[in-house]
């Protein structure tokens, strides 16, 4: 039957034989005409072998291989035979070299399954947790090579990074605490009043500050701003070869460039962390005054008898490990930082996305660990 009603030079028909099909080309076969379609040519058939064909062939180019090949991949994806052996040895081999160049271009389920994924994804994670720690490793012996050269050990570069991390992020660190110490504050007022209990925002905004939202907001905010530039600078200084450059005089890149970023963040991040611990109670103090009409002496006498040193150490000791963290997070994307521009950008967004997820889970541990405690 002609797989169209309109004459066609190049012609195709489909004729079943038993359980096979057998398709006769014939005519004129030129890429310039019209051929016929095999999805018209076969319809909803489904056999269980193909047999190719020609009869009254005229001349012929590239277009009835293409057709050929079409009935060829439809077959493969539907894992039916194709018999080739009624068309001429030069149809044969030119159809056979298209498919041996076209291996790829069967349709096959590329879905992964779930133990695959499942198994990708775990590696993934091990091999970053790996480098964590052996790059966590290295520091520590650089650390203990500091402790017995203390000499060597570049304090000017030291001084410059705590200035760079403290004093520089002094602005920001103010914002952030003081709106938070505000909004929890405006919070807990709406709700309190409505028992009487006015004063007892002074207890929840100085626990909730000092225990837990001081510190993480100043690693959360020294995670985008510090650890980003770390990562940024360390990255720009391999893909201009200066690691390798100290690496080839024989001068350690944890010792030259890490320990000096993580000594000045262990530093400065409790010192910030107690300066937003300040910030943040002003910043309920201020809501206090402005809608509960609690007098500032009040708030902060009401503050001091639920604020004790054991919640000021607990927050001390949070942030000293989360400035560790951002740190590590920040020098180690460094680091591995590929050696072009994009590569110090994904190596940028890498060590904030990785410092953040450190805190959050440093965070979790920390609450076990003290509620443990008793703490």
């Amino acid at each position: 039957m002609p797989a169209s009603s309109e004459p066609l030079s190049a012609r195709a028909s489909a004729r079943p034989a038993g359980e096979a099909l057998e398709v006769t080309v014939s005519g004129q076969w030129q890429v310039t005409d019209r051929r016929p379609a095999w999805s018209d040519l076969i319809g909803h058939q489904r056999p269980a072998r193909i047999g190719l064909r020609t009869e009254d062939l005229g001349a012929w180019d590239t277009s009835l291989i293409v057709f050929l090949f079409e009935i060829v991949e439809w077959a493969a994806a539907r894992k039916i035979a194709v018999d080739p052996a009624g068309l001429p040895p030069q149809i044969q081999a030119l159809l056979s070299q298209l498919a041996a160049s076209h291996q790829q271009s069967v349709p096959r389920d590329r879905a992964e399954s779930l133990t695959a994924l499942v198994g990708g994804l775990t590696l993934q994670v091990w091999a970053g947790a790996r480098a964590i720690f052996q790059f966590f490793g290295e520091c520590v012996l650089g650390l203990g090579r500091l402790l017995r050269r203390p000499g060597k050990f570049r304090w000017a570069d030291c001084i410059d990074q705590m200035q760079q991390c403290g004093a520089m992020a002094l602005p920001i660190v103010s914002l952030i605490s003081f709106l938070v110490g505000l909004t929890m504050a405006y919070q807990a007022a709406i709700e309190l009043r409505q028992f009487g209990a006015d004063i007892y925002v002074a207890d929840l905004v100085g626990e909730s500050v000092v225990r837990e939202m001081g510190p993480m907001m100043v690693a959360v905010v020294l995670a985008g701003r510090t650890g980003a530039a770390f990562a940024a600078t360390l990255g720009n200084m391999k893909t201009n070869e200066e690691i390798d450059a100290l690496e080839v005089l024989g001068i350690s890149a944890v010792d030259f460039l890490v320990l000096p970023r993580l000594i000045a963040l262990a530093i400065m991040m409790p010192l910030l962390a107690l300066y937003a611990d300040f910030v943040g109670m002003l910043g309920g103090m201020v809501v206090s005054a402005g809608i509960l009409q609690i007098p500032p002496t009040a708030y902060w006498i009401e503050t001091q008898s639920i604020v004790d040193l054991t919640d000021i150490n607990s927050g001390l000791i949070k942030a000293t490990a989360f400035g560790l963290l951002v740190g590590l997070s920040g020098c180690l994307r460094g680091m591995q930082s590929e050696r072009s521009a994009a590569g110090v950008g994904k190596a940028t967004t890498s060590a904030v996305v990785t410092a953040i997820l450190l805190i959050i889970v440093a965070d979790a541990l920390f609450a076990v660990l003290f509620n443990f405690l008793g703490i």
